[in-house]
């Protein structure tokens, strides 16, 4: 071996091109100990000499050829294990469940564990470590946007990426008729109103709270603005039993539950995705995912939603 070779290392996504296979598949060849690979701050490297041994292996039908690696000459640790195979979703909408399962059933190793956290209360997992994917619709008044205001401000430090899921509708739930004659966010202050609200730290919560503040309303003027549900079916079901006379939620569940729907906001539903030079291709893979027509007529079927933005990148840290 020269010390030219002995002086050459690769990407992953070089040794991908030279060997003609996935990135995917160099990363389990690591992954296995098949390839020798050692990290350089966030980046994985192989060593010429180490991509020669793996081929003379193939070569010799399999056989361990021993050589040793050019990274102790780099005076590297050989790398640690890439990840932990658990992959965490926070969120509550149903197109978090499908985007589950292709993970599943897709075979890359990964096991999709899901919580059902609240838009805010997911972002602050992801801050303490405790979350990879979260789904947030977190509107914010000051800028009339959702999402991006709380997303910077609370991963300051981290690298992410953050992509459209879907837009759904979001309004007001009222009993059949309407008899309370609700039109728009002022008219939740009306008196004799009762609501009932979502719990804190949920998109529907935070929604509420802003338009509140927008419409000069004050929470504690409201009755059941402390009685909390911990999802849009049971919200719209307070409604429909009577329960209380509004609630706020999305489209699609006033059309499972008896009860009519005043839709005033379209919301962006958006995926944010730690990066880490371990998860890169589970984010590729999601990102192909997210935008195939496969996913979409899985979501579409489901009714609701608005696909138009779908798979779009909406922001990205270096």
């Amino acid at each position: 071996m020269s010390n030219t070779e002995n002086d050459v290392s690769y990407t992953t996504e070089e040794i991908a091109q030279l060997l003609k296979v996935s990135k995917l598949t160099v990363y389990d060849l690591i992954k296995k100990g098949e390839i020798r690979a050692y990290r350089v701050g966030r980046q994985m490297r192989v060593d010429a000499i180490d991509l020669t041994a793996y081929k003379e292996r193939l070569k010799s039908g399999g056989e361990i050829i021993p050589v040793k690696s050019a990274a102790a000459n780099h005076k590297e640790q050989p790398a640690e294990p890439l990840r932990d195979p658990s992959v965490i979703i926070s969120g509550q909408d149903l197109s978090l469940d499908i985007l589950a399962s292709y993970i599943e059933e897709a075979h890359l190793d990964y096991r999709p564990l899901r919580s059902f956290a609240g838009s805010l209360n997911s972002l602050i997992k992801m801050v303490q470590g405790e979350a990879d994917i979260v789904s947030t619709h977190l509107f914010d008044g000051e800028t009339n946007s959702y999402n991006l205001p709380y997303i910077k401000r609370l991963l300051t430090g981290h690298s992410y990426l953050v992509v459209n899921l879907l837009g759904r509708t979001a309004g007001i739930y009222v009993q059949k008729g309407n008899p309370k004659l609700l039109r728009n966010w002022s008219d939740l202050g009306q008196s004799g109103l009762r609501l009932i609200n979502r719990e804190k730290g949920s998109g529907a919560r935070v929604l509420l709270d802003e338009q509140l503040r927008l419409a000069d309303i004050s929470p504690r003027t409201l009755a059941g603005y402390e009685d909390e549900e911990l999802n849009h079916m049971a919200v719209a079901a307070r409604v429909a039993s009577g329960q209380a006379d509004a609630g706020v939620g999305i489209e699609k569940t006033s059309r499972l539950i008896d009860v009519d729907f005043i839709p005033l906001i379209q919301e962006s539903y958006d995926l944010v995705i730690l990066k880490t030079d371990e998860n890169e291709v589970l984010r590729e893979f999601l990102l192909t995912t997210i935008r195939s027509a496969d996913f979409k007529a899985k979501i579409g079927a489901i009714g609701g939603y608005d696909l138009s933005n779908t798979g779009a990148i909406l922001y990205e840290t270096p």
